[in-house]
């Protein structure tokens, strides 16, 4: 009875001590947005109405050189891992492009904030943007979705953009759902924004019933502000007229702002304007492009008030780390911004039923049968439109910083970061000035949690943290950073080092620059100061070679290092040939032709294909239609047959050109003809197959779209 006792007064210390080690740490909320400018948020300068973050930041810290990875996924990576992106996989987009720094894929040997903190008792949330893994495929390998991955629950979508209001590839945990036969969402007006604030908000409620005494991790990934231009009317309305001034005026205002908020000092040169708004053609549709935009960072504001007030309601708030941060600086590409449609536009497409599961990234048409609007002609904003807001904006929204996505310079890379903890945070509206960068929020968030950082994993070694934790910056001490910060993305370059930068663009030299007295980067150093200049390009060498980076230029693929059958012209094929990339036929920069010799005619279903969504062709039958389908670097160009096929069909062909010329003929008669973006660039990353598309869709199907008729036999030949 003694020993019972003793045993029982044990366990009850024990679990006083594990409660109260559960209840000192805080919750964790990492908030990220999608393709905004460092200016664009009311705190950091602009005029858009953000009063949620402008609260947080008067009532917590701001971070003025704060840095991320310059592009969405590759910040994913790093922001998730503590890792920089090559490290962990993904140098790149979501393609393998045959090195292990550019896999497309999260490797096994890092380990997500998720993944950290769930063994230390966290309860871990997720929902928005996920963009980590090139498996999208409802029936596809699901081993880098959120839920193998380390999150308890996950809302959201898998790939990297879509419609806001019939978004692709939107999964709740690991079901694909439509959001127009969701059982368990089905709001009057599904907005991709809401959506994601909604879901939040439910799992911190939810998490408050059944687990109140330990605390919760929720990554909240928005997409706003990426392209498409979508938002709703009403946030729309608020900025009517606001940017007709054009580009200049508001740039301006900007300046002015920043330097008075302290962000930017007085003394550094402004970066020259981008964008002629005298002369600009369309000026009330350029307007209305940067309308949208401030509404969806309007809206999503919005879903962040919800949810601190969520908190606030649970009795959170006050031991809530927030962190809100973005993923690139302002996007300058031009999706959507050539077209000539005008309305009215009627329904010339089938109508897509409410339960069907949508895949695609740059949808081709709306559930009613509309197809895609883009161009002047249309004004951005409603569902049926798939619009950016382009590079002159972009430059307004980087205010004062040069470049944008995908670059190195401080345009590309430089975020705010608001960090609001009421009770781990005493330093209230102030400005922090130390460098940071992405990958010191996982080192965060493992030292909050009092997290053994693990060595390795299911026999896979993890590799260490590259970060810092930003604690000490809280309390206002120095962060005391071992190493400089590096960056690369498409061969674009870059290290910080103290005061000290070096950058290059792709293909071009080195230049540097003091971020003291000149963080615009407008006067180049690196010929006053050479052997500065060489130390700092030692340093970003060494981390190249140890952080996966090499060969430079690795992002296009390994193409020209792999051994691929370049020399066979002739390939004669049978029925469910599956050819590897290696052995299949080598297309890159080359016409050919294919031969399908059918047993039975079909209707629907792939005849040959080479290649995924990335790079990529494929001759099908759709519909009763024949079409060719290319991939060039993600974009999709069809030819198709205006005629179903014959029955009685059984021998069809089609030629691609060197030029991009199409020819398809059904049993010697020729039924269409088109171009396309010329002959593939690269070689297709997924193999060959007849008589399916057995990995990534090349076309918009569902892959594999197998052949519902028999082929007897295939060939292909190289020009």
């Amino acid at each position: 009875m003694r020993t019972l006792a003793a045993l029982c007064a044990l366990l009850v210390v024990c679990g006083s001590t594990l409660t109260a080690r559960a209840e000192s740490r805080p919750n964790i909320i990492v908030i990220l947005s999608d393709d905004m400018g460092f200016s664009d948020l009311g705190c950091y300068g602009g005029e858009i109405q953000t009063p949620t973050l402008n609260g947080l930041a008067e009532n917590g810290l701001r971070f003025t050189q704060f840095y991320n990875t310059g592009r969405c996924c590759p910040t994913r990576a790093c922001l998730l891992s503590g890792l920089y992106p090559h490290q962990a996989g993904i140098g790149w987009m979501m393609t393998d492009g045959g090195y292990d720094g550019y896999r497309g894929d999260l490797n096994n040997n890092c380990r997500t904030i998720a993944e950290m903190l769930q063994p230390a008792g966290y309860s871990t949330y997720g929902v928005g943007k996920w963009h980590v893994t090139k498996h999208v495929q409802p029936d596809g390998p699901k081993f880098n979705w959120p839920l193998q991955r380390g999150f308890d629950r996950f809302y959201g979508t898998i790939t990297g953009a879509g419609s806001f209001f019939d978004p692709g590839t939107l999964v709740r945990d690991n079901q694909n759902i439509s959001p127009f036969a969701d059982p368990e969402y089905l709001p009057e007006t599904f907005y991709y924004t809401d959506a994601i604030s909604d879901h939040a908000i439910r799992f911190v409620t939810e998490h408050d019933k059944a687990n109140d005494d330990w605390p919760f991790f929720l990554y909240v990934a928005y997409t706003a502000a990426h392209w498409p231009m979508h938002a709703l009317p009403e946030d729309i309305a608020k900025y009517k007229g606001r940017y007709d001034e054009g580009y200049n005026a508001i740039r301006q205002r900007r300046v002015k702002r920043v330097v008075e908020l302290g962000l930017v000092k007085e003394s550094w040169d402004v970066t020259p304007l981008v964008g002629d708004w005298p002369n600009f053609e369309h000026k009330e549709w350029e307007a209305r492009c940067m309308e949208v935009y401030a509404a969806m960072i309007d809206r999503m504001d919005q879903g962040i008030g919800r949810i601190v007030e969520t908190l606030r309601l649970t009795d959170e708030l006050d031991n809530t780390l927030i962190l809100f941060m973005q993923d690139n600086g302002g996007c300058q590409e031009p999706i959507g911004r050539k077209g000539d449609y005008q309305r009215p536009v009627t329904a010339s497409l089938p109508i897509i039923p409410a339960d069907e599961i949508r895949l695609d990234v740059i949808p081709k048409q709306n559930r009613d049968g509309v197809p895609t609007l883009n161009g002047p002609g249309i004004m951005p904003g409603p569902e049926d439109t798939y619009i950016a807001y382009g590079i002159n904006w972009a430059n307004v929204s980087n205010t004062p910083f040069r470049e944008y996505k995908h670059f190195v310079h401080e345009g590309g890379i430089s975020t705010p970061l608001i960090a609001h903890w009421p009770m781990g945070i005493k330093r209230r509206g102030e400005l922090e000035h130390q460098p940071g960068h992405l990958i010191d929020i996982a080192a965060t968030c493992v030292a909050l949690a009092e997290v053994d950082y693990p060595q390795e994993v299911d026999g896979n070694a993890i590799k260490p943290l590259e970060g810092v934790p930003l604690v000490p910056a809280f309390a206002g001490k120095s962060l005391d950073r071992p190493q400089p910060i590096f960056w690369e993305h498409e061969g674009n370059r870059a290290v910080r080092d103290g005061k000290w930068k070096l950058v290059a663009k792709e293909n071009q030299p080195w230049e540097l620059y003091d971020m003291e007295t000149d963080r615009t980067e407008m006067h180049d150093l690196a010929a006053d100061k050479p052997d500065l200049a060489k130390q700092l390009a030692a340093k970003w060498d060494a981390y190249a070679e140890r952080a996966n980076v090499l060969p430079l230029g690795a992002w296009r693929g390994k193409t020209s290092q792999a051994k691929f059958n370049r020399r066979q012209k002739k390939f004669e094929l049978q029925p469910g040939a599956d050819l590897s990339r290696e052995k299949g036929p080598f297309v890159e920069d080359r016409g050919f032709s294919i031969r399908v010799e059918l047993k039975q005619s079909g209707h629907q279903g792939v005849l040959l294909a080479q290649g995924g969504s990335s790079q990529g062709y494929s001759l099908y039958l759709q519909d009763g239609r024949l079409h060719f389908a290319t991939r060039h670097s993600g974009k999709l160009t069809v030819v198709s047959s205006e005629s179903t096929i014959a029955d009685d069909a059984h021998e069809v062909d089609a030629s691609l050109s060197k030029f991009g010329e199409v020819v398809l003929t059904v049993d010697g008669k020729v039924v269409a003809r088109g171009t396309t973006l010329g002959s593939l660039k690269q070689q297709p990353l997924d193999g060959l197959q007849v008589g399916q598309d057995a990995t990534g869709a090349v076309g918009e199907y569902k892959a594999p779209f197998a052949f519902d008729g028999m082929i007897d036999a295939a060939s292909l030949t190289i020009d």
